[in-house]
């Protein structure tokens, strides 16, 4: 995990001059369940305890081994990202899962996935609330001078909304949440977040419709995916809900998936460039907003090497420097 860390530390700070980086707190998930985002955001929630079970991560009465060795990952985790980044100052993200998509993906004691009660899924966002609170305070006792960015990880949240999650059975769906639910159970957890300082940023993934409800619950931000939006990032619909939301000062994250690669010309990074620039330009939004965005690598659907990783964090840094350009023209 040092290493790993180390690493992403010092490839961000060679990004090109003019490009602001955003060191992030790495995750290892392939050392075990608890190292990965349900696992490590269930430890955080406060007084609602979990292992694991048939189907996944469950609540539980009494905490026990899995939630333990989770802890200890993130422990370990939290004291290589001190020595990384050591004297550091400046953005530094975390990333755990939003309420919506962890109800959704954690099951009752007894029962049903926590979405299917009402009342269970607003205590684990209360849960969570508090847990980010502590998390918080722990990444800046361990970096000081760090200005955390919780990221909250909602990718189910378009299917949470939609109704279409099976229940334990199989046999039924999940009755769908609707928007002002939605803004009501992200905005506590939203809250904690400013409560201790920090930047709330919420991606969803290629879930442009959850845009809405997660501006109304405070979002500082909103992540979406644009490969996933529509073909060449174009979708006209959510790119009226970018605007929008941008004129509400709510950032864009964009999310790009890894460059193509010519073997004559290399890494295609112009087509990257143009999957944020185009849909901003045809939507009408100012040139000079392209430099206030924040690029980050979509989630992969395999695991990739580290050096893929390390390529692509390059990529990234090059794309932001075209865009930047392009603002300042």
């Amino acid at each position: 995990m040092l290493e790993a860390q180390q690493t992403v530390l010092g490839d961000l700070a060679d990004l090109p001059t003019g490009v602001d980086a955003v060191p992030f707190l790495a995750q290892l998930t392939e050392r075990g369940p608890g190292a990965a985002s349900t696992g490590r955001t269930a430890t955080l929630l406060a007084e609602m305890p979990a292992e694991l079970g048939p189907h996944g991560w469950k609540l539980t009465d009494r905490p026990g081994a899995d939630e333990r060795r989770a802890r200890a990952f993130l422990r370990e985790d939290l004291g290589a990202l001190a020595i990384a980044a050591y004297g550091y100052a400046g953005p530094l993200a975390v990333e755990v899962t939003g309420p919506w998509t962890l109800a959704a993906e954690l099951w009752s004691a007894r029962g049903d996935r926590v979405l299917a009660d009402a009342g269970a899924r607003a205590d684990l966002a209360l849960a969570l609330a508090t847990g980010l609170r502590e998390h918080v305070a722990e990444v800046l006792g361990q970096v000081p001078g760090a200005e955390v960015v919780v990221q909250l990880a909602e990718p189910l949240l378009g299917q949470v909304h939609a109704g279409v999650l099976p229940t334990f059975s199989g046999y039924s769906r999940i009755r769908g949440v609707d928007g002002p639910e939605v803004v009501e159970g992200l905005r506590p957890v939203i809250q904690a977040v400013h409560d201790v300082g920090a930047t709330a940023v919420v991606h969803l993934g290629g879930t442009w419709v959850g845009i809405p409800p997660v501006v109304l619950a405070g979002a500082d931000g909103i992540g979406l995916d644009l490969s996933a939006v529509g073909p060449g990032g174009w979708n006209e619909r959510a790119w009226e809900l970018v605007a929008r939301a941008t004129e509400r000062e709510v950032a864009l994250w964009a999310g790009l998936p890894p460059a193509t690669v010519s073997q004559c010309a290399g890494a295609q990074l112009g087509e990257l460039a143009q999957l944020v620039a185009e849909p901003w330009r045809r939507i009408g939004l100012p040139a000079a907003g392209l430099g206030a965005l924040t690029l980050l690598a979509a989630p992969r659907t395999e695991p990739a090497s580290v050096d893929a990783h390390r390529a692509g964090i390059a990529n990234l840094g090059r794309v932001a420097e075209s865009l930047a350009e392009r603002a300042a023209a």
